[in-house]
């Protein structure tokens, strides 16, 4: 197999002996590293993608670690919460349709369909259960990129598994 190489933002390169994940490169940079990560940015210039940290690199590229400090990475955790308020609501009120949840400027929010408002109990148990959602993802460590939004092109999903699919 060839080696694969991969070029960091700070010019240096790092060698692998084939196929390499996100994951892996960042572990192999260090370990706070890998724990902080939460994609990467493969490509330059207006190539560049964000793709989660399962992405598999299978020739020589370009690779960014995003982090929580990147500008980019407080819109994959805006985004990947998005999702996961949607998994708990969904989770808690199976009726209740996802509309929209974009995010923005100063964070994100999603509208949703249901039969009656929300009540403060509720979202006490909306938020718990994003809590444990939370923490089992954390546990798996799985995440997919999404694919699903009004841009055609979506930031990563660290958090939540997958997307979810809005109510047409």
């Amino acid at each position: 197999p060839a080696m694969i190489s991969i070029q960091l933002p700070d010019g240096s390169r790092r060698e692998f002996p084939g196929p390499v994940t996100v994951a892996e490169v960042a572990a192999s940079i260090g370990a706070g590293l890998a724990k902080a990560a939460l994609a990467g940015r493969v490509g330059v210039g207006s190539a560049a993608r964000v793709v989660d940290t399962s992405h598999r690199i299978e020739a020589d590229e370009s690779l960014a670690i995003i982090t929580a400090k990147d500008d980019v990475g407080l819109e994959v955790i805006r985004h990947s919460t998005a999702h996961l308020l949607a998994y708990a609501v969904k989770s808690l009120f199976p009726e209740a349709q996802v509309t929209i949840g974009p995010v923005i400027e100063n964070g994100f929010y999603y509208d949703f369909s249901y039969r009656r408002p929300f009540t403060p109990d509720d979202l006490a148990a909306i938020e718990k259960r994003m809590g444990e959602l939370a923490a089992s993802s954390r546990a798996s460590r799985r995440t997919r990129t999404c694919r699903s939004t009004p841009k055609g092109r979506s930031p990563t999903c660290a958090v939540a598994r997958t997307c979810p699919r809005p109510a047409s």
